[in-house]
């Protein structure tokens, strides 16, 4: 009679190795179809650029999102707006939110899909079944449930929202949201403060100087 040991090693080994396959599997089919580019609103060659790192659960990102839209608005084409990931640690949906918006934005919906985020922060952020709320939501923008799913879950998805962390944290992020005025730290001490520093920027571009402002 052989060995039960040896047996038993065996299917342990077999089950490991077919786990690890099937891990592979999963996350090859998961980042089928994903690629990458910048969340970008107003004009992308403009000479006056906003950068903001912000998280998705963060009640102070959302309360400042009408003056970034107000801000883009009102200076269109003088403006380049992005927006980059920085979930925080404390808050423990922040990065499958960050998540779910890269996975809208696979189909075109980033910002769309941020601003119900924000819109919906305080239903989803203490609720039990968040992710099955950013489903719906995915559902009410009309996006490929599956291809979301799938989205939601790739490793490239997490790598990207990792490298924007990695990047913020080089360059003196530790909030959010934290904004960048042409590569400078923007110090704000209002909401007023933060719309009065960018129309500067842009007058002071619009004159054709050198523009140094958010120090």
């Amino acid at each position: 009679m052989k060995n039960p040991w040896v047996i038993i090693l065996l299917l342990v080994v077999v089950l490991i190795g077919g786990s690890v396959w099937y891990a592979k599997a999963a996350d090859v089919r998961n980042n089928e179809g994903v690629t990458f580019s910048p969340h970008l609103k107003g004009n992308a060659e403009a000479v006056v650029s906003l950068v903001e790192f912000s998280d998705f659960q963060c009640p102070a990102c959302a309360a400042f999102l009408p003056y970034v839209e107000e801000v883009v608005a009102q200076h269109g084409d003088a403006i380049s707006f992005e927006y980059k990931h920085f979930p925080l640690p404390m808050h423990a949906l922040a990065e499958p939110a960050a998540r779910a918006a890269e996975a809208a934005g696979q189909q075109g919906k980033f910002f769309e899909y941020g601003e119900k985020l924000f819109a919906e922060q305080a239903v989803w952020s203490t609720n039990p079944n968040a992710l099955g709320l950013f489903v719906r939501y995915a559902e009410e923008l009309g996006l490929d449930i599956d291809i979301f799913k799938r989205h939601m879950s790739a490793s490239l998805v997490r790598e990207k929202i990792r490298s924007e962390m990695t990047e913020g944290r080089e360059k003196g992020v530790t909030g959010t949201p934290t904004f960048f005025l042409n590569g400078q730290r923007m110090q704000i001490t209002s909401y007023e403060d933060f719309k009065a520093q960018i129309e500067a920027a842009v007058l002071t571009s619009q004159k054709g100087e050198t523009v140094q402002f958010g120090i």
